[in-house]
């Protein structure tokens, strides 16, 4: 009678994040050597791709549109551009201050082109 509930996320996390990306935008190009992230896509539309550290095939490739989740495992390389304005919630295990962010990421060259 009170409507439903849709439990998205069960797994630790201590890190949620609001990021807003504007069309074109590119974010990712790297991997995460211990984090992990659900995503969330509240408003607009995305590309993302995302492979196994050290896999040379091209990345796999999903069209994430608003309401959508995805995940990122530990050592997965992935790229998220966006194609249209839009609202990202990211879910992370690990710590997100900088300094924690830094030292788990490891950056590399850009996925597609």
């Amino acid at each position: 009678a009170r409507g439903k509930i849709h439990n998205l996320i069960d797994a630790p996390f201590t890190s949620a994040a609001v990021i807003h990306s504007v069309k074109g935008a590119i974010r990712g190009n790297h991997y995460h050597q211990t984090d992990y992230h659900y995503c969330w896509l509240q408003r607009g539309r995305m590309i993302y791709y995302h492979r196994p550290v050290g896999d040379r095939r091209p990345p796999t490739r999903w069209v994430i549109k608003a309401g959508q989740l995805f995940y990122t495992p530990p050592r997965y390389e992935h790229m998220m551009r966006f194609t249209e304005d839009s609202v990202l919630f990211v879910f992370a295990k690990n710590n997100r201050t900088m300094a924690h962010y830094e030292a788990d990421t490891v950056r590399i060259p850009p996925l597609i082109s």
